[in-house]
C-alpha cells in the first residue's frame, strides 16, 4: 500500500477561501481511506423526511462554508493534521426516493472506510441515513454505544405506516442489534409529542433519554458527565441532529423545535467528549433551503471540526 502524503490545506493568506473549494476544510480528496485516520464523506439523501426536505443539499453546503475553518484548535492546543491523517472521500451515490438501495450504498461506502482502519464522518442528509452507517459500524465492531444529540428521539415504530423513516432509525438499530441501548444516551429531546409515553418508551427499550428540561436542571457539564459514565470505555457512535440547536441559531433544518441550545453550547458539548472511544460520527438534517447566511451549515462544519479536534487530542494524549 502506497502511503498517502497528507498536506495542510492552503491558508487564506496563500489562497483565497473561495478558490479550490469542494472538499471539507479544503482538505485533500482521496479515492479510498487506506492509510487514513478519518474520512469525511457526504450522504445527500432526504427522501425519508416527514416535513421539510432539503437536507440532500447539506453535504455540499457544509463543505462550501467549511473553508472558514482552520486546522488549529486553540482550546485543545492541537493541529488536526499534525496528529491525524484524513481527507474527503466525496459522496455516497444515493438513490433518491428509494431508501433500501440507499442503505445498501451507505453501508458499503462506510464499510470500506472502516475496513481501512479510518473513522467515518458523514455529512447528512436526513437522520434515516444513520441506520446504514450503524450497520457498517456493527459489522466491524459489534453493537456500539450511541450518543445521540437531537430534539427528537427517533424511536417511532412507524411513520406514515413505514418502518424506515428519519423518525425510526434507532428503533430499527436496537431491533437489528446494532447498538447496545443500555450503554447508549439520547440528549436534548424537547417540544410537543404525539405519544405522551415516548420518553417511557425510550426507557423500555433500554435507552437513557435526557430531555432538555432535565439538561437545564442538571446543567450541561453534569449531563455530559452522566453520559460518559453510562458509555464508559465502550465503542461509541456520535450522531448530532442539527435541530438539537435552537432554530434561532440553526434555522436551516427540516423539523425545528424552539427552546433549544445555542451554537456555543453545541460546540462546548463536543469539546467535553474528549477521551471517548469513537468509531464514527455524523451531523444530519442540515437543510440549506431554510438557512440564513449559511449559519446552520457553518455550525455543522464547526461541530465536525471540534470532533476532529478531540480525535487529534486523543491521539496526542496516547503518545505521551
Amino acid at each position: 500500500m502506497k502511503e498517502k502524503n497528507i498536506k495542510q490545506p492552503a491558508t487564506a493568506f496563500a489562497s483565497p477561501r473561495f478558490v479550490n473549494t469542494g472538499n471539507f476544510m479544503r482538505m485533500q480528496r482521496f479515492d479510498n481511506a487506506e492509510g487514513l485516520d478519518f474520512a469525511i464523506y457526504g450522504i445527500p439523501f432526504d427522501t425519508a423526511c416527514s416535513y421539510r426536505v432539503g437536507a440532500r443539499f447539506g453535504p455540499q453546503a457544509i463543505r462550501n462554508i467549511s473553508v472558514m475553518m482552520k486546522t488549529n484548535n486553540p482550546v485543545h492546543e492541537v493541529n488536526i493534521l499534525d496528529y491525524l491523517k484524513g481527507g474527503d472521500l466525496g459522496d455516497v451515490n444515493v438513490v433518491p426516493g428509494y431508501i433500501h438501495p440507499t442503505y445498501e450504498a451507505i453501508e458499503n461506502f462506510a464499510r470500506e472506510i472502516i475496513k481501512a482502519g479510518a473513522i467515518p464522518i458523514a455529512l447528512g442528509g436526513d437522520h434515516s441515513i444513520t441506520l446504514g452507517e450503524l450497520r457498517a459500524v456493527a459489522k466491524e465492531h459489534g453493537p456500539v454505544s450511541l450518543l445521540h444529540f437531537d430534539s427528537h428521539a427517533d424511536i417511532n415504530d412507524t411513520v406514515f405506516g413505514e418502518k424506515y423513516n428519519h423518525g425510526t432509525p434507532f428503533r430499527r438499530a436496537i431491533e437489528e442489534g446494532l447498538i447496545d441501548p443500555h450503554k447508549s444516551v439520547q440528549i436534548g429531546m424537547r417540544g410537543s409529542l404525539y405519544d405522551a409515553g415516548e420518553f417511557k418508551l425510550a426507557k423500555d427499550l433500554g435507552l437513557t433519554l435526557i430531555p432538555t428540561y432535565k439538561v437545564r436542571e442538571m446543567g450541561i457539564a453534569e449531563t455530559i458527565k452522566k453520559a460518559r459514565e453510562i458509555i464508559g470505555d465502550n465503542k461509541v457512535f456520535l450522531t448530532f441532529d442539527i435541530d438539537f440547536i435552537d432554530p434561532a441559531y440553526a434555522p436551516g433544518t427540516g423539523t425545528p423545535e424552539v427552546g433549544g441550545y445555542t451554537s456555543l453550547e453545541g460546540v462546548e458539548i463536543i469539546r467535553r467528549l474528549a477521551g471517548l472511544n469513537f468509531v464514527g460520527m455524523d451531523v444530519v438534517e442540515v437543510a440549506p433551503p431554510y438557512d440564513h447566511a449559511e449559519i446552520t451549515s457553518l455550525l455543522a462544519a464547526n461541530l465536525i471540526f471540534e470532533f476532529l479536534s478531540i480525535l487529534a487530542l486523543n491521539k496526542k494524549e496516547s503518545q505521551k
